[in-house]
């Protein structure tokens, strides 16, 4: 080859080779992370920042986008108020970037996804008014949803004719919204409410009783669904109600989207890669759902190799997913939402997976779980 050539030739390379570039959107000294709620590791709380499954996709995929001649890059930014992560949007939708990864607060994600024309992928906030009266069209959801969790719940104690549940809700604005979704998926269900108590931890001595297992969980009942945001309260109730029995929602038995005992399809050495990775961090389901943010934004970038974000779009709309859980996952055209199997999990290991076995649907059982397509809660998409 000519010299000449031999440069064209290696430009060309460099330049199918330059590659296409994601922004992560964090939160800025995100309070999640905090040194003392990390150690405490509360069920289906993060541990880590979602960078870490992330460029483990990324990672993975990097032998098959190299053969494609596609590389992703990350860009990682902290933002701490809805106005800079709509400004952060607008800034990598200016600088090429093909999507947006967020990890944020509810309405830090809704300025993101209005302040640029992008693709965002929502790895970290379970809210259902993200799915629901708050959706938006190019907005993608791969951690599981609030009520996706309450129906698996829900699923599993009818399975088991647990049939009368004591609620117990904490003090939160967060735990009252979460509490009537669980309601909600205790009526869908068949499930019958024998009880609903409030909780409140409390240093004031005249609100003790509020924070006493024994007083709360007196009457009948076949479980306890303990509805905590926090996780400090929850994670004390098991073992300590007057009846001896189940305890679930948010301690004892509790609907994760992973959990790193899982031990079928191939999830163990997810996890065992995700540790080499993070320095030996166990990987939770928010890591899980930004790994999967990776392996769908590959997929899609393998499927429309200019990278366009309205390309991307339609690409997302079509992938079809493996995330280790022994499916096939998709996006749900009417919410954004991933499907996918949740884990029923003690903390120690899976139980079980949901939906459960006998639960039917006409077209595809995963949609038992979340907002199904004919509620039409989501205005704002077609589907």
């Amino acid at each position: 080859m000519k010299p000449l050539a031999c440069l064209l030739a290696l430009a060309a390379a460099s330049a199918s080779a330059a590659p296409l570039r994601v922004t992560l959107l964090l939160p800025d000294d995100d309070p999640r992370l905090e040194r003392n709620r990390v150690e405490r590791a509360y069920f289906g709380h993060p541990t880590g920042p979602a960078q870490d499954g992330l460029q483990m996709a990324l990672k993975d995929s990097q032998l098959e986008l190299d053969a494609a001649g596609h590389g992703l890059a990350l860009d990682v930014v902290s933002v701490a108020s809805p106005d800079a992560a709509k400004a952060a949007a607008q800034k990598a939708e200016k600088a090429g970037a093909l999507a947006l990864v967020t990890d944020l607060p509810a309405a830090w994600t809704l300025a993101a996804a209005d302040g640029a024309k992008l693709p965002v992928l929502n790895v970290g906030n379970p809210e259902d008014r993200l799915r629901e009266a708050d959706c938006r069209p190019r907005l993608y959801h791969l951690i599981p949803s609030e009520r996706m969790r309450a129906d698996a719940i829900g699923q599993t104690l009818a399975s088991q004719r647990w049939q009368q549940v004591l609620l117990l809700t904490g003090p939160s604005a967060n735990d009252q919204r979460r509490a009537a979704v669980v309601q909600a998926a205790i009526k869908r269900y068949g499930l019958k409410l024998a009880g609903s108590k409030p909780f409140k931890l409390s240093a004031d001595p005249r609100e003790r009783d509020l924070a006493n297992p024994r007083l709360l969980t007196t009457g009948s009942y076949d479980a306890v669904w303990v509805v905590d945001s926090d996780g400090e309260f929850a994670r004390s109730l098991p073992y300590r109600t007057v009846l001896p029995r189940p305890v679930v929602g948010d301690a004892g038995l509790t609907a994760l989207g992973w959990h790193a005992q899982f031990d079928r399809f191939g999830a163990p050495q997810v996890s065992r890669r995700f540790a080499r990775n993070a320095s030996g961090r166990a990987m939770q389901q928010a890591d899980w759902a930004a790994w999967m943010a990776g392996k769908a934004l590959a997929a899609a970038v393998l499927a429309v190799p200019k990278g366009k974000p309205a390309e991307m779009q339609a690409a997302l709309a079509q992938v079809e997913l493996d995330g280790s859980k022994g499916v096939s996952m998709s996006f749900r055209a009417w919410d954004g939402q991933l499907r996918q199997r949740l884990l029923m999990t003690d903390g120690q290991g899976v139980v079980s997976l949901a939906p459960v076995d006998g639960v039917l649907h006409p077209k595809n059982v995963l949609d038992t779980l979340g907002a199904d397509q004919g509620e039409k809660l989501c205005k704002a998409r077609g589907g």
